[in-house]
């Protein structure tokens, strides 16, 4: 059997799909902001949008990520659509890193890189 790629990866300097993270910490909380398309805009049409988002926070030794948060991004027709955006408030005092998945309807699951915070 071959080994498939389900989680693609790539620079979000020159893909639409990876989801693009920024960090501020702010009187202890981290505010981590979420997007896909941030330097090149993802066409976000019925036919071809971006369906989820999910925040994953790793602390340094730990055994695995931890789920912060999913949005998901359900109005898609001819009146409305929803923007790939999301922003997620986490109170830590461990070091570790962050990291984003998001879903193309299209091209499948994207990972961002990880973000050390």
């Amino acid at each position: 059997m071959m080994s498939k790629r389900w989680i693609q990866h790539a620079d979000w300097k020159s893909e639409k799909h990876v989801p693009a993270i920024e960090v501020e910490k702010k009187d202890g909380l981290y505010y981590i902001h979420v997007s896909v398309g941030k330097e090149i805009a993802h066409p976000n049409t019925i036919e071809h949008h971006i369906r989820w988002i999910n925040v994953w926070f790793w602390p340094e030794g730990g055994k695995f990520p931890i789920e912060v948060g999913y949005s998901t991004f359900d109005i898609h027709n001819e009146d409305m659509l929803c923007e790939p955006y999301t922003m997620f408030t986490l109170k830590t005092d461990k070091k570790g890193t962050v990291m984003a998945t998001s879903y193309c309807n299209i091209h499948g699951i994207w990972q961002s890189d990880e973000l050390e915070i």
